[in-house]
């Protein structure tokens, strides 16, 4: 709780900025037990605050009101002394750290955080997702930090913001600091929803300082450059509770842009300048975070020996070049996607599982033996919208990935954690895809994701940050 000073004489209250939620609360309380002064009689207030009877009434009346909020709010001065405590998440070679231990990573995705927390009657949505997954004993949620020129744009033009949506983030932040859930934030798509690098193009082209109308221009254009350079938004300080970005461990890590492509130039150079200019870019602004590309994993021509891995061919000439892109030394860890049913249109289920356990074992050995820097599978999901689609697939599916991160983990290997696309709340639906899943309406795997959260806490014990663990895991035992 904030620090406070009572005058006797005015009955004001001064109290230390903290939070700023907090110190509307501790406020109103404050005041309250002033109150109590100035409504009674001069000889009586005078009689109140001398020495013996002290500030009895007026602190009977604060510590009401405090548990009154205290019990209304659920607990809000734990979340605010647990603010305090949290750390960032460190790297240590091939493993994520955090307290000191290894830490791997039980997630999801949520693209629409930020989006749902602009409109009042959605952003109740928010809260629901952040404390479903730490019930689930979720730690690290993906979301998007971005929507450029779109409907409630938090980028309306280029370096020109809309201060309702930047709020909207703000909340994002502290309901999942709340919720003990960390971020993983995405600055731009390399698709078209949310704007991506179409709208950076179009504005570019519209302002005529555009070289090209290609799409790829986002990443060779200096114009554009510098357009993503003015919209990062790491020194943004949070109007909820005062905190730079870059100095917010709820914040987990940045990445620079969802599934980047680059087909004009299949040599892959042209991304790889991008990738070492923005990475050393946004380090010089912020050291305290970790910083990934947003790959999907795709092995390019510098790297002949692991083009069989890709799915096919045309996965080696879309300018992407999962070793050659991830050893750049400002990305601290490698993003690989998991989409078999998307990048196949001819296999059956079964060899969609022999090809994900194939691409995975792949990428963790080479974050082990070439990278020396953790792999975190960033996106996994199987759509619904195949012929021979059963839900129980889902489950087959989620568990081949589980157990090789597992596996991974219990080595201490490079496998550092996985974050299934997506999770929704109920009345959603016109928000879902074709992978996106409410966990709860399906037990099997509800279990099945409590299971994997529980049993990656018990190789190292969970940490001090995931106390919520311990209880939901002493239970399953």
């Amino acid at each position: 709780m904030a620090p406070w000073v009572l005058n006797t004489e005015t009955c004001s209250v001064q109290i230390v900025p903290e939070s700023h939620l907090g110190n509307q609360l501790f406020q109103i309380c404050a005041n309250f037990g002033a109150f109590m002064i100035l409504r009674s009689s001069p000889t009586y207030r005078k009689k109140m605050v001398v020495a013996g009877n002290g500030l009895f009434y007026p602190i009977v009346g604060f510590a009401s009101c405090v548990a009154f909020i205290y019990m209304s709010f659920g607990g809000l001065g734990t979340n605010l002394q647990e603010k305090t405590k949290l750390g960032f998440v460190e790297r240590n070679g091939t493993q994520f750290m955090l307290d000191g231990k290894a830490f791997y990573i039980n997630g999801w995705n949520s693209y629409w955080l930020m989006d749902h927390s602009v409109d009042e009657y959605t952003k109740p949505r928010v809260r629901e997702i952040l404390q479903a997954g730490a019930t689930m004993g979720l730690t690290v949620c993906r979301t998007w930090a971005f929507n450029d020129g779109d409907y409630n744009a938090l980028q309306i033009s280029p370096g020109r913001f809309n201060e309702q949506v930047f709020k909207a983030l703000d909340h994002v932040i502290v309901e999942a600091r709340q919720q003990g859930i960390r971020l993983l934030f995405s600055l731009v798509n390399n698709l078209q929803a949310y704007g991506g690098k179409t709208q950076y193009v179009k504005w570019a082209w519209d302002e005529g300082v555009g070289l090209s109308a290609s799409n790829d221009s986002f990443f060779f254009d200096p114009s554009i450059r510098n357009y993503f350079k003015n919209y990062t938004l790491l020194t943004r300080k949070n109007t909820l509770n005062g905190i730079e970005y870059r100095d917010d461990p709820t914040i987990f890590a940045w990445e620079l842009i969802n599934e980047p492509r680059c087909i004009t130039d299949a040599s892959g150079d042209t991304l790889q300048d991008w990738i070492e200019e923005m990475s050393a870019f946004v380090k010089a602004i912020d050291k305290k975070h970790l910083l990934t590309v947003g790959l999907e994993g795709f092995y390019g021509p510098k790297n002949p020996k692991r083009l069989t891995v890709n799915p096919e061919m045309w996965a080696s000439r879309l300018g992407s070049d999962f070793i050659r892109n991830s050893k750049v030394p400002n990305i601290d860890f490698a993003s690989v996607h998991i989409y078999p049913d998307h990048w196949f249109h001819d296999k059956e289920f079964h060899e969609n599982l022999k090809f994900v356990s194939k691409w995975m074992h792949s990428h963790i050995e080479d974050g082990d033996k070439e990278l020396n820097k953790p792999v975190m599978f960033t996106e996994y999901g199987l759509s619904n919208q195949n012929k021979d689609f059963e839900p129980s697939q889902r489950d087959r599916f989620y568990k081949v990935i589980l157990d090789a991160i597992y596996k991974s983990a219990k080595k201490n290997g490079s496998g550092a954690g996985s974050l299934v696309w997506q999770l929704f709340v109920g009345g959603m639906d016109k928000y879902n895809d074709e992978f996106g899943i409410v966990p709860w309406e399906r037990p099997s795997t509800y279990k099945l994701i409590i299971e994997q959260s529980c049993r990656l806490a018990r190789l190292h014990g969970p940490t001090q940050q995931q106390r919520n663990l311990k209880d939901l895991c002493s239970q399953r035992q």
